[in-house]
């Protein structure tokens, strides 16, 4: 027995809507119209994810001279010219003292960590299992020194914060381990469980 196009399309259709309704926790689905094997409340979500990604935030850009003037020299080192603080340092002990708030670019203000996210990894830098607001932080690789790493750069001023590691068995939740410069991070307390904005 034949069907014309429209018919076949009209069946099609109606199989799909008759899937999405189907909300079994679960449950495998078989989708005639694509040969695909689907659980039913994967195809429900991917039917409710609507939401549009987050937008690439808006970039900062400064000359050598501006970011001198904005900087501390150590900052100016870290941030800008790719450079790495001491371990165990100062800034570092301090950085294990903090209690709950969040850590923001030096550079620009950008919001990069939480103190959700950090942990004491024990290397003399401060260590975070994850961003707190990815957009803000991205990575790329890195060959200096003859070595093959992942650097950590803030996405709004293109600064230098440290490198990222994967597979170390710390057990964090995405076992990996942002090693990330301290100079390069400005800490703001939380205030009664709120998140406090960043000083000028």
């Amino acid at each position: 027995m034949f069907f014309d196009k429209a018919a076949k399309v009209g069946m099609v259709d109606a199989g799909m809507q008759k899937l999405r309704r189907l909300t079994v926790p679960g449950a495998w689905l078989l989708a005639a119209a694509g040969g695909a094997c689907l659980r039913a409340d994967t195809a429900t979500s991917m039917e409710s994810s609507t939401r549009k990604p987050a937008e690439p935030p808006a970039k900062v850009e400064k000359s050598d001279a501006e970011w001198r003037a904005k900087l501390t020299p150590e900052q100016f080192r870290v941030l800008r010219q790719a450079g790495t603080e001491a371990p165990h340092g100062e800034i570092y002990q301090q950085f294990r003292k903090q209690g709950a708030g969040t850590y923001f670019c030096a550079g620009c203000g950008a919001e990069l960590f939480s103190s959700k996210e950090k942990f004491d990894s024990g290397c003399g830098w401060p260590s975070f299992y994850d961003p707190s607001l990815a957009k803000n932080v991205t990575t790329r690789q890195d060959l200096t020194g003859g070595m093959e790493r992942t650097e950590v750069l803030c996405a709004v001023c293109g600064g230098h914060l440290g490198h990222v590691f994967t597979g170390e068995g710390f057990g964090t939740p995405t076992d990996q381990r942002y090693c990330i410069n301290g100079v390069t991070l400005r800490f703001v307390p939380d205030e009664k469980g709120q998140k406090a904005a960043p000083g000028p």
